[in-house]
C-alpha cells in the first residue's frame, strides 16, 4: 500500500515537473533555432527573474500546500481553507509587483549589462513574461495544494497539456507567424493559463476541499506559510543569483558566445533538477500527513524510498550527460559556433557531478519542512547558493578559468550535503528516542 501511494505521487509530481520546466527549454530551443545566439543570451540573462517568480509561486504552492495538509489531516477544514485564501492574497501580491516592473523592464536588463540586440531582445521578453506573472503564481499555486488535496493525477495532467502546448506554440508564433522572441514568451505565458483551465476540472466535478471565500487574511498562517515555503524560494533565488554570477565570470572570458554556451547548461538544469523537484514535492504530502509519533516509521519508509529514487535516477541522468554532452549541446547550437560547443559539452560533464548531492539536499531541505521545522531546510537552501556557490565560483574561477566556474557548483551541493545528511542523523537519533518506551 505504502509503495504504491509513493509510486503514484512520486511519478505523477515528477512528471510534471520536468513538463512544468520545460516552459523555458522549450523557448530556449526555439529560440536558438529562430532567433539565434542573441536571443540565447537575452533569455540566460533573463533566467534568474525567472526564477524569482518560479520561486515565489514554489513559496507560495509548496509553503501553503504543507499547512493546508496539515490542518486537513487534523481535521480543521476552516482552517485548511483559511491557508488557501491567505495564499491566494499573496499571490495577488506578488502579481501585482511583477506587473509594475515589467513596465520597467529596460531598465532592469541594463542593470544586468544587457545592451544593443540582446537589450532589445529582452525587454520585449521580460515585459510580457511579467504581464502574465499571475498565471504563472496561480498555476505554481494550484499545483501545490491540488497535489495534497488528493488530486495529483490531474495536476499532472494540467502540467503537462500546458507544457505541450507551449511547444506546439512556440512552434506555431516563432516560424510559421515570424513572431520572433514575442512569440516565444507569448507561447510560455499562455501555457499556465491553459494548464490552469485543465486543472478547474477539480472545482467543476467538486472533489475540492478548498475553494473561494470572504476569509481575510489570517497574518498567523501567511508567517507559517512562508517559512514552509522558504526554503523552496531560496534554492530559486538563490539559482538566480548563481545565474547572474556565472554569466558574469564565463562573460568576462568568453563574451556573449559563453553565456550563450552557459545558457544551454542553466536551462538544461532547469529540466534535470525539476526530477529532484518533482520526487521531493511528491513525497511531501505524504510525509505531511505522518505528523504522530505512531506514523514515524511510515515518515522514514516514505523518506528512504525518496533517497533510493534520488540515487538511482541521478546516476542514470548523469551517464546520459556524460555520453552525449556533444549532440545536447548541438542541438541548441544551430549556428555551429566551436565556442559554444566546446564550452557547453565541458560545462555539461562537469556541472552536472553534482546531481546526486542536489537531489539529496532538496530531498532532506523539504523533508524538514514538511514536518513543520523549516529552519534547517532553510539553512540548507542557504548553504547550496549564497553561503558556498557564490565564493566557490569566484574562488575556483580565479584559479581555473572557466572551469572552476562550472566546477563550483557541484563542489557547494557536495559540501551541503555533509551538512544535510547530518542533520537527518541527529533526526534519525530523535524518531529513534521517541520510540523507545514503545519498545520496552
Amino acid at each position: 500500500m505504502k509503495s504504491k501511494l509513493f509510486a503514484r505521487y512520486v511519478s505523477l509530481s515528477v512528471i510534471g515537473m520536468i513538463f512544468l520546466s520545460a516552459y523555458i527549454l522549450a523557448d530556449t530551443f526555439f529560440i536558438s533555432l529562430g532567433v539565434g545566439s542573441n536571443g540565447l543570451t537575452a533569455l540566460n540573462i533573463i533566467l534568474p527573474l525567472f526564477n524569482l517568480l518560479n520561486g515565489l509561486g514554489l513559496l507560495i504552492g509548496f509553503g501553503g500546500g504543507s499547512r493546508y495538509i496539515i490542518h486537513k489531516s487534523q481535521g480543521d477544514d476552516i482552517k485548511a481553507n483559511k491557508v488557501f485564501m491567505t495564499s491566494l492574497y499573496l499571490a495577488l501580491l506578488f502579481s501585482i509587483f511583477f506587473i509594475i516592473s515589467g513596465f520597467f523592464a529596460s531598465d532592469i536588463l541594463k542593470f544586468f549589462s544587457a545592451e544593443g540586440k540582446v537589450l532589445e531582445l529582452g525587454t520585449t521578453y521580460l515585459s510580457v513574461m511579467f504581464f502574465f506573472s499571475p498565471a504563472f503564481l496561480l498555476n505554481n499555486l494550484l499545483l501545490g495544494f491540488m497535489r495534497n488535496d488528493n488530486a495529483p493525477s490531474l495536476a499532472m495532467a494540467g502540467q503537462i497539456v500546458g507544457s505541450l502546448s507551449n511547444v506546439l506554440l512556440d512552434y506555431i508564433f516563432i516560424f510559421p507567424l515570424k513572431m520572433g522572441i514575442f512569440g516565444a514568451i507569448l507561447a510560455t505565458g499562455l501555457s499556465p493559463i491553459i494548464s490552469i483551465s485543465i486543472m478547474m476540472i477539480h472545482f467543476i466535478q467538486k472533489k475540492n476541499g478548498f475553494k473561494i471565500s470572504k476569509y481575510f487574511v489570517d497574518f498567523l498562517e501567511c508567517k507559517k506559510i512562508i517559512l514552509s515555503g522558504l526554503p523552496s524560494l531560496i534554492s530559486e533565488v538563490s539559482a538566480g543569483i548563481v545565474v547572474i554570477v556565472f554569466n558574469y565570470l564565463i562573460g568576462k572570458s568568453l563574451g556573449d558566445i559563453g553565456i550563450a554556451a552557459y545558457g544551454v547548461v542553466a536551462n538544461l538544469s532547469l529540466v534535470f533538477i525539476a526530477v529532484f523537484t518533482g520526487i521531493s514535492q511528491g513525497v511531501q504530502p505524504l510525509i505531511s500527513k505522518c505528523q504522530d509519533k505512531e506514523a514515524n516509521e511510515e515518515r522514514m519508509y516514505y523518506f528512504k524510498a525518496a533517497l533510493i529514487t534520488i540515487i538511482v535516477l541521478s546516476t542514470v541522468i548523469y551517464a546520459f550527460i556524460f555520453f552525449g554532452n556533444g549532440l545536447i549541446t548541438s542541438m541548441f547550437n544551430h549556428e555551429n559556433n566551436p565556442i559554444l560547443q566546446e564550452v557547453g559539452e565541458k560545462g555539461l560533464r562537469e556541472y552536472f557531478i553534482a546531481l546526486p548531492f542536489v537531489g539529496i539536499n532538496m530531498l532532506i531541505s523539504v523533508y524538514f519542512a514538511a514536518i513543520s521545522n523549516p529552519l534547517k531546510g532553510q539553512i540548507i537552501s542557504a548553504c547550496r547558493g549564497l553561503i558556498l556557490l557564490i565564493p566557490l565560483a569566484f574562488l575556483l574561477e580565479h584559479f581555473f578559468n572557466v572551469d572552476g566556474v562550472f566546477s563550483s557548483f557541484p563542489s557547494s551541493e557536495i559540501i551541503t550535503a555533509i551538512l544535510s545528511i547530518c542533520f537527518m542523523i541527529l533526526e534519525i537519533k530523535k524518531i529513534r528516542k521517541l520510540q523507545l518506551p514503545d519498545n520496552n
